[in-house]
């Protein structure tokens, strides 16, 4: 009976589905990835590719650098001079950098000049914040993403570090795919996997986990859903970093160009994870840890030009938009 409680009391993940097409005037791609503002992890799954494409690989590489900023005082970044110099030009975004959400301070700079706190009850009591920033002065390490001369300028009488997005290349041979049709999002018997289907696959060729459901595995018994194919080769890379949602909007259009030229891949997938301590998930929706910290979006880019849409998110959450 315990156990039973314990179980009910496990929270609720939400998973939110949906198709469209890139040419559609109502599609909303664009706007779901420039309002995911704080990203940490990227990767797109190619089947039946080998070898990545020059244009992908140099759109990879340009992702560019991102910034630690060590010992900050918040109320440098309410400053008329930060504000001037980078929030009006719409050029800085910036995250608190090993801070749990759910248990310590936390700030959030928005690329639309907006500052999130995010406070323990201690701090916003003894602070008597009430809305004025100003007169938080916790120091913290912040991550910024801005234009690198001025930045590392700007912030010269503090602990500056530059960091480079950690990319990670590889090409999965004989991969079990699932089969699916753009126009069967809830799948068909033995006809085409579901959205559903296909996003826990997803989890487990991200995870590098096995996929053959062998009786002695201890770590997965996690098999491909039905119907599937096997590809020779697959194409996967994944970036680690600070990433904007403007370099994710390029690169979804580069994935979406892949299919300009016949291609024997009948889809490809791009997955985006944010960060789990981040105070908000997409536009300004709070956001919490708790047990997961997930929120993530993933497409699945179709060879017709349609797509699907998965939004995900945990804990005590709104519904993705």
């Amino acid at each position: 009976m315990a156990t039973l409680c314990r179980l009910r009391e496990v929270p609720r993940h939400l998973l939110v589905c949906e198709k469209s097409n890139f040419g559609h005037d109502k599609s909303r791609h664009r706007h779901i990835v420039e309002t995911h503002y704080y990203n940490y992890r990227v990767s797109f799954l190619i089947p039946e590719c080998g070898i990545l494409s020059k244009e992908l690989k140099d759109l990879v590489m340009a992702f560019g650098p991102y910034y630690s900023v060590k010992d900050l005082p918040l109320h440098e970044l309410i400053t008329h001079e930060f504000i001037n110099t980078f929030v009006k030009k719409g050029s800085c975004s910036a995250l608190t950098y090993n801070a749990n959400i759910d248990e310590d301070n936390a700030a959030a700079l928005l690329p639309n000049g907006k500052l999130i706190l995010s406070l323990d009850k201690d701090t916003y009591e003894e602070t008597g914040l009430q809305g004025r920033p100003s007169r938080y002065s916790g120091r913290k390490i912040m991550k910024f993403s801005a234009e690198e001369s001025t930045l590392m300028s700007y912030f010269s009488s503090y602990r500056i570090q530059e960091h480079r997005p950690k990319i990670a290349v590889s090409s999965v041979a004989d991969l079990q795919c699932p089969v699916l049709r753009s126009s069967e999002l809830g799948g068909q018997p033995d006809t085409a996997c579901s959205a559903l289907e296909l996003f826990d696959w997803l989890g487990a060729v991200f995870s590098h986990a096995e996929l053959n459901n062998e009786p002695d595995s201890f770590l997965s018994s996690y098999c491909c859903p039905q119907p599937s194919t096997v590809v020779a080769r697959a194409s996967l890379c994944t970036v680690t970093g600070f990433i904007l949602p403007e370099k994710i909007c390029l690169l979804l259009e580069q994935l979406c160009r892949y299919f300009d030229e016949p291609k024997l891949a009948p889809w490809v997938t791009l997955a985006v994870q944010g960060f789990a301590d981040s105070p908000v998930s997409w536009r300004e929706n709070e956001h919490g840890f708790r047990r997961g910290g997930e929120h993530l979006y993933n497409f699945v880019i179709f060879n017709n030009r349609d797509y699907w849409l998965h939004m995900a998110v945990g804990a005590d959450d709104d519904c993705p938009p």
